[in-house]
Order: C-alpha cells, then sequence, then structure tokens
C-alpha cells in the first residue's frame, strides 16, 4: 500500500519529536507532519533553564537536538498541513496540502496558538505596536514604553526579557496576583523597569503611524487610565493559547476548551489515535510535560501497532529512498577556534548541500559605504571559496544605500533567479540563504504537483518583500517559502531584507513586527507563513 506508514505523528513540536524518537528507535517507520517550523512555541523562547539535565539552552537549540536524534534513527520529516483525517478501521488516513497518507496509528501533537484577548483596536494593530513574540519584535521598541497584558508564566518571564528594550515595562495582571510560580513571579515584581497592576484589563488601543494610546481598566475599583503619548509605544500579548483541534471536532473527544480528552497512556477516544502535548488537558503546560506524554504515548502506539501488524498481516513501506534536498541545521554565525568564519561542522554540512547543487551560481554584490557592506562583502566570499559551483562579483561598490548591501542570486550567465538578500545572511537566516541556493541551483526542495501548478499559475509580474531580523525564529519558515516559489516562476521575485540595516522601509511599511511580507509594495500582512498560505494570498 502507497505512504504507509507506523504511526504518523501530527505536529513538529517537543512532543512530537519525542515520539518519533521514541518509535523510530524501536523501529518502526513514523513520519512526522508540521505546517509551520519544526520545534513548536518552544522554538522561540530564547533560554531555557528548567529542563532537567541541560543547565541553560534555547528552546530552539532543544527541539533541533531532539529532531535530529529522531532522524538519525531513521524518523521522516515533511512540511505539510493536515487537512483531514479518517480515523475509522485498522488503516487510517492523513489528508494533507501535499497528498495522502497512511498509518496504522496517529499520535495528535498539534500544539496551540496564542491567544488574543480582544480588546479594541488589537486586530487592527497586530504588527503594528501589538506583538506576540518578545524575542522577534522586542527590539522594535527600544527605548520605549511597554505594556504587557497577560498573567502567567510568559507575561512574567517574557516581562523581564522586554526590559532589555524597553525604557519601562507595564504589566496588567488580569487577576489579583500572577498565576505562575513564585520564583518567576518575584523576578518580574521585583524588577526597577517593571510595574506590575493586577486586577487590570486592557480595553483600547489607537494610533495613526503605531500605537499612541492605550486605555485599561481596573476591575477592583473601576479606576480608568488613559495612556497617551507623542511617541510610539508597544502592547506584548501573553494570555496563553488555545488548542489547535479545530479540524478535530467530531472526530476524538474533546472538553469545552477544545482541549483532547485522553486517558493515562494518552490514549483519545477513538481506537488507534493519542494525543500528545500542549493540545491536551494537564495542569502544566511545559517542555517537560511534552516531551513525557511524547515518549508515554509513543510506547502504547508500539504496542497498538504491534497488534494490528498481527492482525492484518500488513507492514509498512520500507522508507523511501532519501530525496536530494539539504540539511542545514546552523542557524547562527560563529568563529571557530582557528579563527575561519565557519566552523568544521558547518563546512561539512555546506559541502553536503553544494554537491547536490545542479547548476552553477553567480551572486553579484551591490555595496555601499557602511560597515554592513564590509561584512557581507566578507562573509559572501568565505562562502564561496567553499564551493566552485558559487562565483561572486561586486556589480556595484558605492550603491544607494536604500538597496545595499546586497546579493542577488543568478545563474552562471548572470540571468537572475529573483532571489535577493539585502543585509548580511547570518543569525537565523543563514539557513534559509543557503537553502535559497539550494532552490535557486536546483532540484530545490520537493513539491507536490499540485502546488507546483498553484505556482505556475501566477502570470503577473509579482515582487514580494520580506521583512526580517536575523534574531527572529519565525521569519525563516516565511523566508524559505516565499523564495521557493520564486525560484519555481520567474514572474515572481523574493527579496529579503535584514529590517535594522532599512529604517526607510521599516517606516513606510510601519513595521514594529517581523516577519513581514509586502506583496507589490501594497499589500502588507505579517506573521510566519508556509507556502500554501503565501500562495492562498497571491493568488486571491
Amino acid at each position: 500500500m502507497e505512504n504507509l506508514y507506523d504511526v504518523i505523528v501530527v505536529g513538529g513540536g517537543p512532543a512530537g519529536l519525542t515520539a518519533a524518537l521514541y518509535l523510530a528507535r524501536a523501529k518502526y517507520r513514523v513520519l512526522v507532519l508540521e505546517k509551520e517550523q519544526f520545534g513548536g512555541q518552544i522554538s522561540i523562547t530564547h533560554e531555557v533553564v528548567n529542563y532537567p539535565g541541560i543547565a541553560k539552552t534555547s528552546g530552539k537549540a532543544l527541539t533541533d537536538t531532539i529532531q535530529q536524534q529522531a532522524e538519525s534513527f531513521g524518523a521522516e520529516f515533511m512540511l505539510a498541513e493536515a487537512t483531514g483525517f479518517d480515523l475509522t478501521g485498522d488503516i487510517k488516513t492523513v489528508r494533507t496540502n501535499r497528498g495522502e497518507y497512511r498509518c496504522f496509528g496517529i499520535l495528535l501533537a498539534t500544539g496551540a496558538h496564542p491567544r488574543t484577548v480582544g480588546f479594541k483596536g488589537e486586530e487592527e494593530h497586530k504588527g503594528r505596536g501589538v506583538a506576540y513574540c518578545a524575542t522577534c519584535d522586542g527590539e522594535f521598541f527600544t527605548g520605549k514604553e511597554i505594556f504587557v497584558v497577560g498573567g502567567g508564566y510568559a507575561a512574567a518571564e517574557e516581562s523581564v526579557f522586554l526590559t532589555k528594550f524597553a525604557r519601562h515595562v507595564t504589566i496588567l495582571v488580569r487577576k489579583d496576583d500572577f498565576s505562575c510560580a513564585a520564583s518567576v513571579a518575584d523576578q518580574a515584581k521585583n524588577h526597577e523597569k517593571i510595574t506590575v497592576l493586577t486586577n487590570t484589563v486592557m480595553e483600547e488601543v489607537s494610533g495613526e503611524n503605531g500605537l499612541t494610546y492605550a486605555r485599561y481598566k481596573n476591575t477592583a475599583t473601576g479606576e480608568v487610565t488613559e495612556y497617551k503619548s507623542d511617541e510610539t509605544f508597544g502592547v506584548f500579548v501573553f494570555a496563553g493559547y488555545a488548542p489547535a483541534t479545530e479540524m478535530l471536532k467530531g472526530l476524538v473527544e474533546l472538553n469545552e476548551q477544545g482541549y483532547i480528552v485522553t486517558d493515562a497512556s494518552q490514549k483519545t477516544s477513538a481506537d488507534g489515535v493519542y494525543a500528545a502535548g500542549d493540545v491536551c488537558i494537564k495542569p502544566l503546560r511545559q517542555v517537560v510535560t511534552a516531551t513525557s506524554d511524547g515518549a508515554l504515548a509513543a510506547t502504547e502506539l508500539e504496542k497498538h501497532v504491534a497488534a494490528v501488524h498481527r492482525k492484518t498481516g500488513l507492514r509498512a513501506d520500507d522508507p523511501a529512498p532519501k530525496q536530494s534536498k539539504p540539511t542545514v541545521t546552523v542557524h547562527a554565525q560563529k568563529e571557530a577556534e582557528s579563527g575561519e568564519l565557519f566552523t568544521e561542522e558547518m563546512r561539512q554540512q555546506l559541502d553536503t548541500v553544494f554537491a547536490r547543487m545542479e547548476s552553477p551560481l553567480l551572486l553579484k554584490l551591490r555595496l555601499d559605504d557602511r560597515p554592513v557592506s564590509a561584512e557581507l562583502e566578507q562573509f559572501i566570499t568565505a562562502l564561496s571559496v567553499l564551493s566552485d559551483k558559487l562565483t561572486v562579483t561586486v556589480a556595484e561598490r558605492n550603491a544607494s544605500s536604500e538597496n545595499a548591501p546586497c546579493i542577488r542570486v543568478c545563474k552562471a550567465d548572470g540571468t537572475e533567479t529573483g532571489l535577493a538578500f539585502h543585509g548580511v545572511p547570518s543569525g537565523h537566516e543563514f539557513t534559509s540563504f543557503v537553502l535559497g541556493l539550494y532552490n535557486a541551483a536546483g532540484p530545490g526542495q520537493a513539491l507536490d504537483e499540485a502546488t507546483r501548478e498553484q505556482i505556475a499559475a501566477i502570470t503577473n509580474k509579482t515582487d514580494m518583500r520580506i521583512l526580517v531580523t536575523l534574531s527572529c525564529t519565525m521569519c525563516p519558515d516565511l523566508v524559505v517559502a516565499a523564495q521557493r516559489i520564486a525560484a519555481e516562476n520567474p514572474n515572481v521575485t523574493a527579496h529579503v531584507y535584514d529590517i535594522r540595516h532599512f529604517e526607510k522601509l521599516k517606516n513606510q511599511y510601519n513595521v514594529m513586527s517581523v516577519p513581514c511580507l509586502v506583496i507589490n509594495n501594497e499589500k502588507v500582512s505579517f506573521g510566519k507563513k508556509n507556502i500554501s498560505q503565501i500562495l492562498e494570498v497571491l493568488l486571491k
């Protein structure tokens, strides 16, 4: 039977990745489907200090390691969005935007997404003053006032992080105290740059080019405060998460809040279907509880799949031959002890990617007189030395700073591929830049036929500008997706800008959150998107 797996894991956060590790190590064929980015919500957390056995790490580094462990045992991973399920019978079906896949057991680890509060102006000002990720958007409010809405763990922890940028942080706590552990809450309460207002809710925000007005109310006293400012300020919302279970209604039992009901072994109301992580009913939502759920569900799924094997005599397909696509796990540019720009580990990964590229590329540099241009020239020259498939030329050395520094990715004959990066593609954008080269040179990341047809349907000239920061963990997904579309269709361009070096663009589009996608200099949207989501916007 085609596309048959022992287990399909829907969701690539800590719970799903851990389950994949356990199942693959037990010699079961497992596929992990993730619609946005592997790692889940924890991947945007800059500091994790309470995971047992690891003194200090980032959420991204932790989940990257779990994924690499699972992959080393044979787990398969695919960026695809689950669109429907058939959970009846011994063989179940998961429908995705990249085709249908069958399996004996399913693990639902779809996680949760940030809740909106619903105060007036929240939706209107998303990305232009209202934000949900301190790591991604904190620096946009350097030297400014910031309000934080929320009273849980994230609100307390992220408020402390935001003091690195903000002049002052005011936390609006809906109840009479924080709902998280005192050790975390006390860091916020005792911080010299933080004011905590309890029994307080945000009612309205507004402003022309950013937020300049906020109104909040003390629910205990009825007192209403109007905050008006001549300069813009930020509002960060950390009000918990809503479970991603919309498509599961009527298929498995959910509680009133939409969380999946499971028994002590993580089994749902559907036979052969288990759930793990933040999508479940649980008193504590932390990485350690998600990995625990994933491990327990995986061991129970092992028993279920073995029973189905005995009952039906069927076995999962042998894994398909690995496609020629790169795996790049480096997310930051670091100097090796030898003083070289790329470490030995980075060079090995790059060698693998460059060896699979079908065609040589010409990288055209446009440079201005800023130090960042010298940094870009050094960076790209060092990168080109690692492969005879990359040639670098300086097309212009005194370019306008509106468009420089810039790398334009071209075919060997100078024909532009439509891909360009403005700034230095290091930090979290190093991986996306390398994947962009791979997509431009061919064969590129795999696309299903339906997606290829949608991309080909774009017949009008379409310019995409993607505004990012190198510290943002959500930006690379949008960058990679946009670049893949541009590499496939000559009518589409994808220019990526490190917004720190292009203040005029930041002001032109009033950007206070990344990633930001600008289409044809008119349509502006915020937040991470996959290929399907971008195409939905482009083809409207």
